[in-house]
């Protein structure tokens, strides 16, 4: 059972290998005088600096050096340091941390715990974010139902359903009274295993409870009947959840014209548009993308390009994602050239590439043997800190090599040395097979001067 501890646990006392900080800064009695406009607070030169840093290593050092100069470390200097660490992955610096910090006595903000407990459950460590959670009140910051609620979601996230539904049944033990985003999650967990059943009970059991659902308890049920081929049923829970006073949003709209396109409903689709403008919710890209990529799957190109002018009519600039349903399409289809069409169209509208287009244009020049294209993109991405896939480079090496573009291969065996990405002696070895045959005195020796070039 999962052990979720309801009263305050005793204070462990650990010695810590840190510099040992003489005093924490305390709030001294001093008049002002009446300002009418307040005054910016004065930045934090440790702040600055660890926002500043690239190498995560470097961020404890950074810590023990301004600690070292004297800096007496309040609580936004420990909590940003704790981010920095969390979004680098860097769990194994945390726990020495956390332990300085509560010893010292320094009160916490829950948002710092929830943000933790966010981090762990994206790396499945999931006790970890259960003893975060347990240890909470040793940090004099009290557990409140936001923090339960982000808990219940890891939980529910790793597969851990049995868990979740162990402490929402003890929510009330815990002294906390579940709210609609604890139902959402619970109904969350019963659709993600395939129990449309017991999903329902909770969505009962919200109305037993007066609890009322949100747009999200909706979404979640209509997401997972279009899905199912059931989107019929999807209508009607939309009619039902309007009926009941809760407004529908975007995402209703795009699940069910998924659910429509998923059916071969295309103009059912389209036409859905005009029923949410007319029940007061305006359409916005996503809608179009549903539909632009409907017409893609089926060829129809043209049609799907068309849909940009009925944007622009509605005052929707095109973003990133809609142009990348029309490269990929045209990378898939192998016109790589017409692709490229779209890009320079992008940008010239003010819309910038992201990683995904370079990286489909890259692979679509690629794919039709376009090799100096290909390059050409590469030196493209690279101004713009994007890279192509291992995959994709193996392609684009191999294919120049086979073109007697020597210098250029070099060129990007070059790149990938600098940037730490290296092919396995596997590929070098199939790589200097289908270029030279199968003669392996000729493999082995090339083999390994190759593989001396890429490291």
């Amino acid at each position: 059972m999962l052990k979720i501890h309801h009263s305050k646990i005793p204070k462990i006392i650990t010695k810590l290998q840190f510099q040992t900080i003489t005093s924490i800064s305390r709030p001294q009695n001093r008049t002002h005088k009446p300002s009418s406009k307040r005054r910016k607070p004065k930045p934090i030169p440790f702040l600055a600096d660890l926002k500043q840093l690239h190498n995560p290593d470097e961020a404890l050092s950074l810590f023990e050096d301004y600690t070292q100069k004297g800096v007496k470390h309040d609580y936004p200097s420990y909590a940003s340091l704790l981010y920095k660490l969390a979004r680098s992955r860097k769990f194994d610096q945390i726990d020495p941390l956390l332990d300085f910090i509560k010893n010292r006595g320094i009160r916490c903000r829950e948002g710092l715990f929830i943000a933790l407990m966010q981090h762990y459950g994206k790396c499945q460590l999931v006790e970890k974010a259960i003893e975060l959670f347990n240890q909470m009140p040793n940090f004099n910051c009290e557990r409140n139902l936001q923090s339960f609620n982000i808990l219940l979601n890891v939980l529910i996230d790793n597969d851990r359903f049995s868990d979740a539904n162990d402490l929402f049944l003890r929510c009330k033990e815990l002294g906390f009274k579940p709210n609609s985003v604890s139902f959402n999650i619970m109904m969350k967990g019963w659709l993600v295993k395939g129990e449309l059943e017991n999903a329902c009970k909770v969505f009962d059991e919200m109305l037993e409870r007066e609890v009322q659902p949100t747009v999200v308890t909706y979404n979640s049920l209509i997401g997972f009947l279009c899905k199912k081929g059931e989107v019929s049923k999807g209508l009607k829970l939309l009619d039902e959840m309007i009926c009941k006073g809760t407004h529908p949003n975007v995402v209703t709209f795009v699940l069910l014209m998924e659910g429509l396109c998923s059916l071969g409903k295309y103009n059912e689709a389209k036409k859905m548009m005009f029923d949410m403008e007319y029940r007061g919710c305006k359409p916005r890209l996503a809608n179009f993308g549903v539909l632009m990529t409907d017409l893609t799957q089926r060829g129809k190109f043209d049609e799907a390009k068309s849909l940009i002018n009925d944007m622009r009519k509605k005052r929707l600039k095109p973003d990133v994602v809609i142009y990348n349903i029309l490269v990929n399409f045209l990378c898939k289809e192998g016109r790589a050239e017409e692709a490229y069409k779209v890009l320079v169209d992008m940008q010239i509208k003010g819309c910038e590439p992201n990683a995904a287009t370079y990286r489909m244009l890259f692979d679509g020049f690629c794919r039709v043997s376009e090799y100096e294209r290909g390059l050409s993109i590469l030196n493209v991405m690279m101004m713009s800190h994007h890279y192509p896939r291992l995959e994709s480079f193996y392609c684009l090496v191999t294919g120049l090599l086979k073109g007697g573009k020597m210098d250029d291969a070099w060129f990007v065996l070059e790149v990938m040395g600098k940037k730490n990405i290296r092919f396995q002696t596997a590929r070098w070895e199939s790589l200097v097979v289908e270029l030279c045959g199968d003669d392996h005195d000729t493999t082995v020796k090339l083999v390994s001067e190759l593989s001396s070039l890429n490291s």
